[in-house]
Formats: structure tokens, sequence, C-alpha cells
């Protein structure tokens, strides 16, 4: 029997939480350091998962399978094609810097306490969250992929009510209110898409008699198993609801600004760049593949409601006075970009939104990392409380900017890739809706460019006249990820020899064929 790499990938994470937590209450430093060696033996056996897949294999590689609840058909079955490898691989890779980054984060307020342990359950926890997702994206049983799917919000939950932000205007009853409201808020909003799926997860069941994606793919594929239309569409609606929140989609985004707001940066980060990618993820991976007829029918409204979000959420983050609520909105406007790829339809445009979710989960992870770096140091996160910080901390305005321009996908940059293929793959099959998602591009750059002139140039500010410049634990965290933005921006390919096949497979589900260029004939 080989070794189940993709059950040790997603383990590994799981038991250092356990272990994280059950250190005794006056060993915070242990904690630290347990979560983060954890942390980091998971990203190496990522990387082995992603060094062991081939991109010209089958589409589902490493897999495993086992009984799990025999009476009802579900069993444990994990398996990876080019586009889960990749954002496993993220996954592992971003979480070592936002364990790094949260270094200090949860410490009790009380320094000499050793009754209480908040420390090791703010690491516990996002161990434990990391765990959920990888699996996520290893799930091919899709009942194991909904427990997955709902199971990872209590973490998060927990994350964000019980660890808020400390850079926080008003008094701490306030705080602490608002911090309850936003993770009540992401809690109801996640679960009311997970019970709307649940009732199309059994529906599926119902219909098709199995869990298993491999199997259901192949009696769709062989003729044996059918869908009335009408069932077909119901169950792609049940499926997408839950994913769309996710992801988040307008008009079901609400709870982005206000979960990423009052939450630590670490957790913002952990948030957008990590635990909203499944679903964006999942749309590839379920809607398209169960339900290939409903999503083309679909596939209309979702593009408007893609445009909606990419030049609604570039619109509220060009007004925003908040730095983290700017970002937020600024990743509604991104999933928005990533959404109109997946339903474009075109190889281009599925390429290019896969890319996106890796190069949007790094650079969001930039430049959030870096804000929160430059919000503890002022204790504000009101972008009219700074002025000429690059005078005073110029390696933290350097790094602001580049996370800034990453976001703004300036060409040489690693989100410019991803960006210009999606709309590539807009232009060629709806015209139309290519040209005005490139409003989303002009707005960017509007409130990137913006927010570092009013945070990083002009006077000094008499309050950030000595602020400190990033120091070796922040460089650690920031710089792997600007070489990283750096190398990608100028060769993809690595990336893309992974994930044109899956796409590949998933333009087939679909049936679709992209658009032939029209040539006219010589006169």
């Amino acid at each position: 029997m080989s070794f189940p790499l993709l059950t040790a990938t997603a383990a590994l994470p799981a038991i250092g939480a356990v272990a994280t937590a059950a250190v005794p209450a006056a060993r915070r430093t242990t904690a630290k350091w347990l979560a983060l060696v954890f942390s980091l033996a998971t990203l190496v056996l990522a990387g082995i998962a992603l060094v062991r897949f081939e991109p010209g294999g089958s589409r589902y590689q490493l897999t495993e399978s086992h009984a799990w609840i025999a009476d009802f058909g579900v069993r444990y079955e994990l398996g990876v094609d080019g586009i889960g490898v990749a954002l496993m691989a993220l996954t592992a890779l971003l979480i070592p810097f936002v364990i790094l980054a949260g270094w200090h984060d949860a410490e009790p307020l009380e320094t000499n306490s050793s009754r209480w342990r908040p420390t090791q359950g703010f690491f516990a926890l996002i161990l434990m969250v990391e765990a959920m997702v990888i699996l996520s994206f290893e799930a091919t049983d899709v009942f194991l992929f909904y427990i997955l799917f709902e199971a990872m919000l209590i973490p998060m939950y927990f994350l964000i009510g019980g660890f808020g932000d400390r850079a926080h205007a008003g008094s701490d009853e306030n705080a602490a209110a608002q911090r309850s409201y936003a993770a009540v808020k992401f809690l109801l909003y996640n679960l009311v898409g997970g019970l709307i799926m649940l009732a199309a997860v059994i529906g599926l069941y119902v219909v098709a008699g199995t869990f298993s994606l491999s199997e259901i793919a192949a009696a769709r594929a062989d003729g044996s198993l059918t869908m009335a239309t009408s069932t077909e569409r119901w169950l792609f609606l049940g499926f997408f609801f839950a994913f769309a929140v996710k992801a988040p989609l307008w008009p079901l985004h609400t709870w982005l600004p206000n979960a990423m707001g009052e939450a630590t940066t670490p957790v913002a980060v952990l948030i957008t760049a990590v635990v909203d990618k499944v679903g964006t993820f999942a749309m590839l991976r379920f809607c398209l593949q169960l339900f290939p007829e409903a999503s083309k029918w679909a596939t209309p409204v979702i593009l408007v409601l893609a445009l909606i979000s990419i030049v609604y959420g570039a619109l509220l983050a060009v007004g925003q006075r908040d730095i983290k609520r700017l970002i937020a909105y600024a990743s509604i406007s991104h999933f928005g970009f990533i959404i109109l790829g997946i339903f474009a339809m075109t190889s281009q445009g599925q390429s290019g939104a896969t890319l996106y979710m890796v190069n949007h989960g790094i650079s969001t992870a930039a430049l959030m990392l870096v804000a929160g770096f430059l919000i503890s140091r002022r204790g504000s996160r009101l972008i009219s409380d700074y002025g000429g910080v690059q005078k005073v901390a110029p390696v933290l305005a350097g790094t602001f900017l580049i996370g800034g321009l990453a976001t703004l996908s300036l060409p040489g940059l690693a989100p410019f890739v991803s960006e210009f293929l999606v709309l590539v793959g807009a232009f060629a099959a709806y015209p139309a809706v290519g040209i005005i998602a490139t409003t989303g591009i002009v707005l960017a750059a509007i409130y990137v460019l913006v927010l570092y002139q009013r945070t990083m140039t002009g006077p000094v500010k008499a309050e950030v006249q000595g602020m400190a410049d990033l120091k070796v634990r922040e460089l650690v965290v920031v710089v792997p990820l600007i070489a990283l933005l750096l190398f990608l921006g100028v060769y993809p390919k690595p990336l893309t020899d992974i994930v044109n096949p899956a796409v590949r497979h998933t333009m087939s589900d679909v049936q679709k064929k992209d658009p032939q260029p029209e040539v006219e004939a010589a006169k």
C-alpha cells in the first residue's frame, strides 16, 4: 500500500493543532514554535505532492479511497487535479507566513497571567483551518467535501470573534461588539449557504445513488446517469449558492468587509487568501463537472453578477477610509474576475481564473500583511492617520508599494498574467463583458495609488515620526511573497503547465471549445 500522501498533508496540521492546544498556559512561546514547525512540515509534504503530480497524467492523482459510511454510500475519497494541487500548495505556503505575522497577535492582555491560553488557541485554530482547507481541495467525495466545507466555519468563527483587531477605534466594549457582529454575520451567511447545499447534496444522491465524483462523472459519460433539465438546474443552484457566498459574489458578499475589518491581520489573510478560494475552486470541480448543462444555462446571469462584483467592489474600495476594508472590497472585485474567468468557459478564461486564485492569494497576503505591520505601529486603520511613512520607514513603504502594484496587476508581477488571461477569455466569448470588466483595472489603479499617496507620501505626520521600519521577522514574512510575485510574473510556465491539463478536462465536461477568431477572406 503506497504512502497516503494526501491524508498525511491534511492530518499533519490537524495533529499540530491538537499538540499546540495542549501546551501549558505559561509556555506560549513553545506553542508558537510548535505551530510554526507543524506548518513548515505540512509545506514540505505539499511540496512533495506538487513534485509527484504529473501534469500529463490521469485527471485525479495520488488517489485514496476507503469505505466510510457504507450504508449511505459515503466514502473517504481523495485525489488532486492540477487545480487542486496548486491551491493545496498555496495554502501550505501561506500558513507559515500567517503564523509568523501573528506572532504577537494573541498574547493575553495580562502578560503575567498563566490561567488563560489565548496564544495556544489562536495558533491551534489556524492549523485546524489549514487542515480542513487542504482536505477540501483533495476531497472527491461530495459528502466528504460538504462536511469540510461546513466544519471550517467553526474555527474561523472563533478566530474572528475571539481574536479581534486591537487597532480598533472606540472603546473595548464597542470593539468586542463589532467583532461579535462580524463573526456571527460570517457564520450565518455561510451556514445558510451550506444548508442549501446540503439539500442539493441529498438530491444529488437520490438521483445518482452515490457521492463519488468519479463514479458520477463516469455514469454521465457512458449515459447510464441522466438528469431531467429542471432537476439539474435546481441542484446546480443549490451548490452554486453556497459557493457564491463563500467566494464571495455580489450580492452575497457583505460579510467579508466586516470579517476582514474586525479580524486580526493574519486571520484576514486566512479568510481572503485561503478560505474563500474553496468557493471558486468548488465552482470548477463540482458545478461545472456535475452539472454542465445547468452551468451553461446559468452563465449569462453569473457573468452579470461577476461584472457587478468587479465594478462595485472596486468603486467601494476607492471610497474607503479604512485600510483593511479597502483591501476587502478590492478582493471582492478580484473574485469577480475569477468567477468571470470560470464562466466565460474558454480555456484562457479558466486558466486565468485558476492562476488568479493562486496569484491573488500571494498578492493579497503580501499587501494585507504589510498593511498589518503598518497598522500595528500606528494603532489605527484609518488612512487619514498616516502620511509621509516612506521617509521614516522606507522598506515598509517599498514592500507596501510592491504589494499594491501586484493588486492592480502591474505587468511583471504575477496577477497581471492571470488578469490578462481572464480578459482574453472573456473577450473571446463575450466581447461586451470583457469591455466592461476592464473598468476594474482602471479603478484598481485609482484605489491602490491613492492609498499609497495618502499613507506613504507627503509631510511626515507627528504620529508616525518615530515609526520603526520592518524588523527581521517581518522581512522573513514579506520578502518571499514578493519574490514569488516577481518570479511568477516573469515566468508563470511552471504553474500553467500544472493547471492547463485540468482546465482541458473541465472544458470537456461542459463540452465547450474556444471560439475561433473570425478572419476576413482576402479580396
